[in-house]
């Protein structure tokens, strides 16, 4: 079952993407899940964002390698093509790019994924912390094509009125 943010936000989706359930593309712990048609050598491009209150000591460094951790759990080797802090001190963030091999069926296939960790606060209580993550992954031929409209749509992630998305 898909899962929803702590908290509501939205952001605006780029051309040429379309939502898709969580649940029906193999994605149930996201929020939300855009694709990109046509597939590449069989695989969709996807963007999913999920996230999770952290009121653990964990910096932003620290999640994201958890989040790599846990990948190479299940593809193994993961490796971490890029990592950079970004943000400001009131709305801190950080994007890792990771590169890696699944197969699916018999075929193979090298996927890149960039990642985007944005750290947001309870207006109302400070000390509650949310981390939003964000998540383009594609074909590596086609990583370089789509990583603007990433950008594109990580910019636009804003507080949302009530409802995520």
């Amino acid at each position: 079952m898909s899962t929803t943010l702590p908290i509501p936000i939205e952001f605006d989706v780029p051309q040429g993407w379309r939502s898709a359930p969580p649940d029906e593309v193999g994605a149930p712990d996201a929020a939300y899940v855009a694709v990109h048609l046509p597939p590449d050598a069989g695989f969709t491009a996807n963007i999913t964002v999920d996230g999770e209150y952290r009121p653990d000591a964990a910096t932003l460094p620290d999640i994201a390698d958890e989040s790599v951790r846990h990948m190479e759990e299940s593809v193994a080797p993961v490796v971490v093509v890029d990592r950079r802090e970004a943000g400001s001190a009131d709305a801190p963030g950080l994007t890792q790019t990771l590169a890696f091999s699944v197969v699916v069926g018999r075929q193979s296939h090298d996927l890149v994924q960039s990642q985007a960790y944005l750290a947001m606060l309870d207006v109302d209580d400070p000390h509650r912390r949310v981390v939003v993550r964000l998540v383009l992954t594609s074909a590596a031929s086609q990583h370089s094509v789509l990583l603007d409209d990433f950008r594109d749509l990580v910019r636009t992630v804003r507080p949302g009125r009530g409802t995520t998305r």
